[in-house]
């Protein structure tokens, strides 16, 4: 989508960061060019009218675009800062917020982008919440059906709640007996779910036993959202959709002593007909064989016993020795103030707050560091670096 564009959006130097303000409106607005487009990003003010938008000026045809938005947008608040980061993103610095929640990357030029963008035939831009510090990566658990990938998930779950968050995947299959919609999986009509693949919503699915599966975009960042470390339960065909997209994920796979006590679990489940056991078994064979594949996944455990296989994937996540059991997303207890500014030079950023205490004008430095970042859209932007330098009364 194309128009003429206004005079107000002319020449804008590289690099420079621009903040605006719409008394009438209520709403603000930052203009970034990166490359041969400014990207405007647009805020309102207004209790009664929360929202937050992209559009692209691009200056070699003097149009507007209306881009594609894919991942969950930050919520609007009462201003905002942009400034570019690497020619493929651009950091936005959101006013009146806790740190765990001011940081966000729009992406304009990732990887990513660039993928769904040739998918989807339009103009695609990706929003990403920062996070300061590593962060844990997802945790991807692949392997035939009946392998017992449930069972281990829900024991993490049980003894972690505060730690871990649960993917739900869609599915275009009916519901088993005592399943329920949004807690097993979204049950979806086949139409609906192929229309927003199309859209790119999904961060993975394929066709299997004759029904769509999928994991969608908003499933896993509404976990990370929580606060929490998001565990994905995918077959092994998704699990490569998954290593082969831009989510940095920890990669296990579970597999079955023998083929044989496999066909064994699934025959005591009793939830299938015979010809679903057999296409079941079938894929079996070809997921065991999938799961040997160089560089796809990055641990295998066998499960013999239960209990054992659950202590030994405590091990590669580190649960063990209950260090990493209430892990938390780091926070900082400073507060961005509308009234700031940002500069940057060698992927540093120099942030300067102006705060008001008993009367008096505070000014904070801090300094953020963008020369680490990783992962990135869908999921969440890790590395980022933020160091207090001083604070000084005016």
């Amino acid at each position: 989508m194309g128009q003429e564009a206004p005079g107000n959006l002319l020449d804008i130097p590289d690099g420079l960061l621009s903040v605006g303000y719409d008394s009438e409106s209520k709403g603000h607005q930052t203009a970034t060019l990166v490359n041969d487009k400014i990207y405007v990003v647009e805020g309102s003010r207004d209790a009664a009218k929360l929202w937050i938008d992209v559009k692209i000026f691009d200056k070699s045809t003097g149009k507007w675009l209306i881009p594609t938005v894919l991942g969950t947008k930050p919520r609007p608040s009462n201003g905002h800062s942009a400034v570019p980061v690497n020619d493929d993103r651009i950091l936005i610095l959101k006013a009146d917020c806790s740190a765990d929640d001011c940081f966000w990357f729009l992406e304009v030029g990732s990887p990513y982008v660039k993928e769904q963008s040739k998918l989807l035939g339009a103009e695609v831009v990706a929003w990403s919440k920062g996070v300061v510090g590593e962060g844990p990566k997802p945790v991807v658990i692949s392997g035939p059906s009946g392998v017992g990938k449930g069972t281990l998930i829900s024991k993490l779950m049980k003894e972690f709640p505060t730690t871990f968050g649960f993917s739900v995947s869609h599915t275009t299959r009916a519901p088993r007996e005592k399943e329920i919609d949004g807690v097993h999986y979204h049950f979806t009509e086949r139409s609906t779910m192929e229309k927003e693949i199309r859209d790119g919503k999904f961060l993975e699915s394929a066709l299997v036993h004759g029904n769509l599966y999928g994991t969608s975009i908003e499933a896993v960042e509404a976990v990370a959202e929580a606060g929490k470390r998001c565990i994905l339960d995918i077959d092994v065909q998704g699990a490569r959709s998954v290593r082969s997209s831009s989510l940095e994920a920890l990669f296990i796979f579970i597999r079955p002593p023998s083929f044989e006590e496999l066909e064994k679990r699934l025959r005591s489940r009793r939830t299938e007909t015979e010809e679903q056991v057999q296409k079941r078994l079938r894929n079996a064979r070809a997921e065991l064989e999938e799961g040997k594949s160089l560089g796809l996944f990055d641990h295998i455990l066998v499960n013999d016993d239960l209990e054992t296989c659950y202590e030994n994937l405590k091990k590669l996540l580190m649960l063990d020795d209950g260090t990493n059991a209430n892990y938390q997303p780091t926070v900082r207890s400073f507060e961005i103030p509308v009234s700031h500014s940002v500069s940057i030079k060698d992927q540093k950023i120099l942030m300067r707050c102006g705060t008001s205490e008993l009367g008096k004008a505070i000014t904070s430095l801090f300094l953020l560091d963008v020369s680490s970042l990783k992962g990135g859209s869908p999921g969440q932007t890790r590395g980022l670096g933020v160091y207090a330098i001083s604070s000084y009364a005016e």
